[in-house]
């Protein structure tokens, strides 16, 4: 059945064994999506909207007071309904990542919208029906969006080699490809495999070594999802969109929520062969990015913004470095060696037991909350996940955020 609303492919792309028509369920591929009013016309006197011809009500702020950024938002037309395509927005992510086209790119509130509908469109929910594959430790919410779409998760957790609590190594992580596959052979109901690259909590990009053994993998038959929300942080040249002009059976999501510093505006993206990116517009609400989120994108994907985007990055990469050398100081204090990578804006450490080199969830949930209670520094325990026993992840903050979280918990751990 042919997809509604796509040209014919010009060219056959790899896997020969791939074939999105079998991936796709049924309904979805017979769908007639719905069809708004600004998928016609967009100017002109707008009459078949139902839209408040006489605009918003919002008050602006007081003229003696400076021009807040809502004021800014205010004179966009927010009584008429968003653009459903925004083309323009589509374009310039287009050519960040070297895309050949705008078709290549989907925009969704935030990439959990694109994990919920990769979901919808491929997975059929029920006791009987399809499965995803994840492997932990992992995003959390790919497993959330499975229970809430009554999808079957396979787990294959990331090899970890240096185990946190084994003579003070550090761990390293890695996807165990072999077992995937043998994962895959058992069960040919696994439709999506989800990467998170770098990992979270990991840190760790996925190698493309790795990704491309499993998109040739001929007994899999299904779509290989890599989530690099955080992949700006990582060395240039390690994402995995150049693998999606080669490629029908991949796709790359990403956000401009961490290295923009967007995470309020909900914007995320899916970049994947035209096939896969126009079936998730069949599907999506029919205006789901707002006019607010794609005025901010737009702006933010400008050259000017671009340079700055960078320059942040930059910024960052050295506060991680220096973050993960003050936390090396507090070894005596028991802060265990960093696990997992670099390739992100966090990093991942063990808490110790007193006088012990065995991670401790007690005290590790012990210091999490007094630092967020007592001291007003708020980290993330990730002590019960796959090799992260007693971790805390702390985020990469500023300089000076950097100096108080680690004054602030030499202070805790002193206590305990």
């Amino acid at each position: 059945m042919p997809i509604l609303g796509l040209a014919p492919a010009a060219q056959a792309l790899k896997p020969a064994h791939f074939d999105i028509e079998r991936v796709i369920r049924p309904n979805i591929l017979a769908l007639t999506p719905y069809r708004c009013a600004r998928d016609d016309y967009s100017s002109g006197i707008l009459l078949d909207a139902n839209e408040n011809a006489l605009g918003h009500s919002i008050t602006s702020a007081s003229s003696s007071a400076p021009l807040s950024e809502a004021d800014d938002m205010l004179h966009l037309d927010l009584h008429r309904y968003p653009d459903p395509s925004h083309p323009l927005i589509k374009k310039r992510i287009a050519e960040l990542r070297g895309l050949p086209s705008p078709e290549h790119v989907f925009l969704g509130v935030g990439s959990d919208e694109v994990i919920d509908l990769l979901m919808r469109v491929c997975v059929s929910p029920g006791a009987a029906g399809d499965k995803i594959l994840v492997t932990p430790p992992t995003y959390g919410m790919y497993s959330v969006c499975a229970q809430v779409n009554d999808v079957g998760v396979v787990k294959v957790d990331l090899e970890l080699s240096g185990e946190n609590g084994e003579g003070g190594e550090a761990g390293r992580f890695s996807v165990r490809i072999d077992e995937v596959k043998h994962t895959i052979d058992a069960d040919p109901s696994i439709k999506l495999i989800f990467l998170c690259s770098p990992g979270n909590p990991t840190g760790t990009l996925i190698s493309l070594a790795s990704i491309r053994a499993l998109l040739d993998y001929t007994p899999f038959k299904g779509i290989v999802v890599v989530d690099e929300a955080y992949i700006d942080f990582a060395e240039r040249g390690s994402s995995a969109v150049s693998l999606v002009a080669e490629y029908a059976n991949i796709c790359v999501l990403q956000t401009l929520s961490k290295s923009f510093g967007l995470a309020a505006i909900r914007l995320g993206i899916a970049l994947a062969q035209p096939s896969l990116i126009q079936i998730l517009t069949n599907t999506k609400a029919p205006y789901n990015i707002s006019t607010p989120t794609a005025t901010l994108a737009l702006r933010a994907l400008s050259d000017d913004s671009l340079v700055q985007m960078r320059s942040k990055l930059e910024r960052l990469g050295t506060q991680r470095t220096a973050l993960r050398l003050e936390l090396q100081k507090l070894a005596p204090l028991g802060v265990g060696e960093a696990i997992g990578g670099g390739d992100a804006n966090f990093l991942v450490v063990p808490i110790l037991a007193r006088g012990s080199r065995e991670a401790d969830n007690d005290r590790a949930v012990r210091v999490y909350k007094t630092l967020a209670e007592e001291e007003g520094v708020v980290v993330r325990y990730r002590g019960g996940e796959r090799g992260c026993r007693g971790c805390l992840r702390i985020t990469v903050g500023s300089e000076d955020e950097n100096e108080i979280v680690i004054a602030k918990l030499q202070k805790t751990l002193e206590r305990m």
